[in-house]
């Protein structure tokens, strides 16, 4: 099983290869903590090209401070590539579970219910850390060295994908979670989340418009 491998440690081009192969791991959850390391490692791309040059000297703190925090984003984001394929196959084993008493039915539900929570826990903490990471590409794109500008706009635009691409796969795993509260609780989430994703792509988007 595809899964079995450490996801982000494989080349570019196998991970390409086994993405396209007939598994379901790694799907679009995986691929949307990948977006996210992609966007955090550009950011973090515009402040180390921003550090030292002399142009930008009022701005080398904030830029050395910035680039820490997008590093450890990308390092989050990167372990979050592994760890959604390990929540669908955490679901898929509790779904091969014996059934064939009461006790076994309602033990395998019981484990059912767990592993897809996990399932879309892990894709919201990817979604949140997105959110958030696109605070920072915004300082990089708008006082970083100017000539990587449109290489933060990528950055922002690939932090809003990893962002949407989780929570679809959040709202996927809550339909079939029967604890209501629970949904409620991370629809609401998921909801604000894609809101706020949306405005800080838009405002970036826009600005970049009245400079090039």
């Amino acid at each position: 099983m595809k899964s079995m491998r450490v996801l982000s440690e494989l080349p570019v081009k196998e991970f390409l290869s086994v993405t396209a192969g007939n598994d379901p791991v790694p799907g679009g959850g995986s691929v949307s903590a990948l977006c996210g390391s992609l966007s955090a490692a550009l950011g973090c791309m515009v402040a180390q090209l921003t550090i030292g040059k002399k142009k930008y000297v009022e701005v080398e703190e904030s830029m050395k401070e910035t680039a820490a925090i997008l590093n450890a984003y990308l390092e989050e984001f990167t372990q979050a590539i592994d760890k959604d394929s390990e929540a669908y196959n955490a679901v898929f084993s509790a779904f091969q579970l014996p059934k064939e008493t009461e006790e076994e039915k309602a033990l395998r539900t019981q484990k059912i219910q767990e592993a897809t929570k996990i399932a879309a826990e892990v894709p919201l903490q990817v979604a949140q850390k997105a959110c958030q990471a696109m605070n920072f590409i915004h300082i990089v794109a708008q006082t970083g060295n100017r000539n990587a500008v449109t290489d933060a706009c990528v950055a922002m635009m690939c932090a809003r994908t990893a962002v949407l691409g989780a929570l679809l796969n959040v709202r996927i795993n809550l339909s079939s979670i029967h604890d209501a509260e629970y949904v409620d609780k991370l629809t609401k989430e998921a909801d604000r989340l894609e809101k706020e994703a949306g405005e800080k792509e838009t405002q970036l988007l826009e600005w970049i418009k009245t400079i090039i």
